[in-house]
């Protein structure tokens, strides 16, 4: 009992830790902007903008050539990798692949909204298994940390920095610090100089590198973390009191800090710390003004130039001729392209609020004056707002590929550009926003699905950061004007020079707009389990299954799986639930364009469950929408399909059918076909061969991937019959597809002293008939596990399946399975399994096998 207690404990802990986990991050990020209050209580917003227009132009460029040389830098890590991996690559393709992801990724954190995602994309594209990709980026992961504990630990070993009081750290020393930050250093190096066996994670081997790139792993990150720190150092002011290996120790701790805190890019906490150390020796505003500086020119620089490389692809990519820039980009680019557009979408409406929370330019202020009637000044500063609000909710619409998010977005952003040049003659945003207007137009094919924006799922960590843009927003709205005393008057104060009031009006605006939202989905109907659909649903499932061009779909009609629905109701996937596996029987069924969105309403269904998706059975053909939704493809067997066309009993190869088809006919059996709507007459019959069937090979009903005999489905289709001397003795429910494109069977049942060879004369006539009606190919059904390669460098679970194939037949007749089937010369067509990878994969296997057999004590029994 007390186990059971327990259990359920931490089952809600684990339930509630996101949740948690995204309050202490904004709390965190909160707790910062305090201290940045604090500090800055004697500066204005204008002495910050007045240092850094006082910027010498020799320094902001010494400083973009500097952050150059850091991302040159940064390619070293991935060139390293793939060297160390034995898999090299031209240094221009993995250059430009690796600025694009670190520069997404230094954003954004290591772990950023992209991040991991990207640079699987990335490398995907390349050809490399995902075991090479996982030690690719551990690689490159420990790389880039190894520079920074063995810097960070010297400096704070030897040569520490003073910790000021206010930073609270919570060692008396900072050496304590540099002694444990070597300690993972020299780990390392002991494994690289002592061990000569690879280390095992799960399912794949990481070989440890030689002392020769331990020492390029750690001179390339050291440089990289120096020149980081350089940017900074030029951009402060002069004559600074500590030498640069103190300063580079203060970079270092803050952006330990800023990792700790698990704010996106450490903003906030990284300038708070930052701050600390340097306000005793400098105006804080010159700190800060410094501080905004490198943020530009180290990470939103190189974000920008990142996505407007996409963009730039996006919009040749169908011109012949086209240089390096696309074909490096022609493989991958479309994969990411929605998630780079969504990341700077949602920059962009921070950027709007930001703006909307500061004082207008005197200057341009004075210009619109002239030109510009005051209402339109305060209409286009309040709906500038509303418009960066709009930005950061349809960014995750964006991400999710939605046309409606697109959509609305290019009229956000359109608007937007007039609103920032009426507002206050905001020039350089309404350039971002016609940049982002650019490349959302040169994507518009990339969005394509059509579920509504309303129904969508912000997520946890979406949440999180559109609450630290509020955050961000309300501060420095506050900060800007905390020389105003408030007053109830201030609300209804309509002047030229009221930047305080229009603030106030646009926060209200700002909230009423989120607040809208996240009422909208709170208010969502919440998804509902698994549950067998209904005959309205079966009705509508059967409209579609009429027309999709698999014979298979006509599973759908047994009504032992549940339905998920496109929103226009034109496609569907079927599914059933066991344990946390929620399994799709086969792709989508309907509409090509909505099978996309089938897919990530699935997907985001099973995870509303904590559950792992898995999709079934699916074919070669919709690959690519699986592997855009980051599943993992696994191999499951082939399978059979006879062309029809000019299929024919004659031939030397086809000697066995036809002495089949004669030994049969001439014992007195017969083949027909009934109708859909004849099949009811016969039932008594039907019923009495399926349950003669099951006894004689003493096993019992199937379900899921094989339909059962139940006569509501059974009437649904048409219905071979083999009678011998007019006497029922074998059937088989047909499947046919919509277009003529495929026939196969279901049951196939038989008594026991049907003659033998009843399946085969089943078979042939199935196909003569099929060829008759104009069919193209018959479906014979998946051969398990057949086709896989049992090779070296093949994956696991792969090679275990080619293992069960040559040494299962105790078990279960592969082989003869797929010989039988051969005999009517198929083409063969790879079927796959995608699931999230890794050791999801034994448990998916599990639950599928009990959803076929009807439990876990189905598995067991026949």
């Amino acid at each position: 009992m007390l186990v059971g207690m327990h259990s359920d404990r931490s089952r809600r802990f684990r339930q509630y830790l996101p949740l948690l986990k995204t309050i202490a991050v904004v709390t965190l990020f909160a707790v910062a902007l305090r201290a940045l209050q604090d500090t800055l209580a004697q500066y204005s917003l204008r002495e910050i903008a007045a240092y850094l227009h006082a910027l010498p132009n020799s320094e902001i460029l010494l400083a973009i050539a500097l952050t150059v040389f850091g991302y040159l830098v940064m390619t070293g890590y991935d060139t390293l990798a793939f060297h160390h991996v034995r898999h090299p690559f031209p240094y221009k393709k993995i250059a430009l692949a690796s600025f694009i992801g670190y520069a997404f990724n230094n954003s954004l954190g290591m772990s950023g909204l992209v991040g991991g995602s990207l640079r699987y994309r990335l490398y995907n594209a390349w050809r490399l298994t995902t075991g090479e990709i996982a030690r690719v980026i551990a690689f490159c992961t420990i790389s880039f940390w190894l520079g920074f504990v063995l810097l960070g630990g010297f400096i704070f070993l030897f040569d520490p920095p003073a910790a000021p009081a206010l930073l609270h750290i919570p060692f008396g020393s900072m050496r304590i610090l540099g002694a444990a930050l070597l300690v993972p250093a020299i780990a390392y190096l002991i494994g690289v100089v002592i061990r000569r066996e690879p280390v095992k994670v799960r399912d794949w081997e990481f070989k440890l590198p030689s002392p020769r790139i331990f020492i390029a792993q750690a001179a390339i990150s050291m440089l990289d973390w120096t020149v980081a720190a350089g940017v900074l150092y030029i951009l402060l002011p002069d004559a600074l009191p500590m030498t640069f290996p103190q300063f580079l120790g203060v970079f270092l701790l803050a952006q330990i800090a800023g990792v700790v805190s698990n704010v996106p890019g450490g903003v906030g906490v990284f300038e708070a710390v930052i701050l600390i150390f340097l306000s005793p020796h400098f105006p804080a505003s010159a700190i800060l003004g410094s501080l905004v500086a490198f943020r530009a020119i180290y990470y939103l620089f190189p974000l920008a130039v990142a996505t407007l490389l996409l963009a730039m692809h996006e919009a040749l990519e169908r011109r012949q001729g086209v240089a390096r820039v696309a074909r490096i980009f022609g493989r991958w680019a479309p994969g990411i392209a929605p998630h780079a557009l969504a990341l700077m979408t949602f920059l962009t409406g921070a950027v709007l609020l930001l703006s909307g929370a500061t004082p207008a330019i005197p200057s341009r202020l004075k210009w619109l004056h002239h030109v510009v009637p005051l209402h339109i000044i305060e209409i286009s500063h309040f709906l500038g707002s509303i418009a960066g609000a709009c930005l950061l909710v349809l960014a995750r619409g964006l991400q999710q590929r939605l046309l409606r998010a697109w959509e609305m977005t290019v009229a956000v952003l359109t608007a937007g550009i007039f609103l920032q040049l009426l507002k206050g003659g905001d020039f350089e945003e309404a350039a971002i926003l016609a940049l982002m207007l650019f490349a959302l137009v040169s994507t518009r094919h990339r969005f394509y699905r059509r579920s509504s924006i309303a129904g969508e799922r912000l997520g946890l960590r979406w949440i999180g950061a559109v609450a630290i843009v509020l955050v961000s927003f309300t501060w420095l709205g506050f900060f800007s004007y905390k020389h105003v005393g408030y007053s109830n008057d201030l609300w209804w104060q309509f002047e030229f020079r009221a930047d305080a009031p229009r603030f106030l009006r646009a926060a209200v605006g700002v909230m009423a707009v989120l607040l809208i939202a996240a009422t909208r989905r709170l208010l969502r109907p919440g998804a509902t389990d698994a549950q067998r659909p209904t005959p309205e649903q079966i009705a509508q499932a059967e409209a579609i299954v009429r027309i999709d061009p698999s014979s298979e779909s006509n599973l759908a009609l047994v009504g032992d799986k549940a339905f998920l629905f496109s929103d226009s109701g034109r496609a569907f996937i079927m599914y059933g639930v066991e344990g946390r596996s929620w399994i799709a029987r086969g792709d989508p069924v309907g509409s090509d364009v909505e099978k996309g969105e089938l897919i990530r309403k699935f997907r985001e269904l099973s995870d509303l469950h904590g559950g792992f998706p898995a999709f079934y059975e699916v074919q070669r053909k919709n690959l690519q929408l699986y592997v855009d939704h980051g599943l993992s493809l696994l191999k499951i067997g082939e399978e059979a399909r006879v062309p029809l066309e000019d299929f024919s009993l004659d031939g030397g190869s086809r000697k066995w059918m036809r002495k089949v088809q004669r030994r049969l006919e001439t014992d007195g059996c017969t083949f027909e076909i009934m109708p859909a709507d004849e099949v009811a007459a016969s039932l008594d019959e039907l019923r009495a061969i399926s349950e003669s069937w099951l006894q004689d090979k003493r096993t019992r009903e199937k379900g899921f991937s094989l339909g059962f005999f139940d006569e509501t489905y059974i009437s649904r289709c048409p219905v071979a019959m083999v009678r011998k001397n007019g006497r029922p003795v074998a059937f088989a429910n047909l499947w046919t597809s919509g277009s003529r494109e495929e026939v196969s069977v279901d049951l196939m049942r038989y008594l026991s002293d049907a003659p033998d060879g009843v399946m085969d004369y089943i078979f042939l006539n199935l196909m003569l008939w099929g060829r008759d009606q104009g069919f193209r190919w018959f479906n014979l059904g998946m051969a398990p596990l057949s086709g896989l390669e049992d090779r070296s460098l093949s994956r696991l679970w792969t090679r275990i399946g080619a293992f069960a194939y040559r040494t299962g037949e105790n078990f279960y007749n592969f082989q003869g399975l797929r010989n039988y089937k051969d005999k009517f010369d198929p083409v063969w067509e790879p079927t796959y399994l995608a699931t999230p990878g890794g050791l999801v994969v034994p448990r998916v296997l599990t639950s599928l096998a009990a959803l076929i057999a009807g439990g876990i004590r189905g598995v067991i029994k026949k």
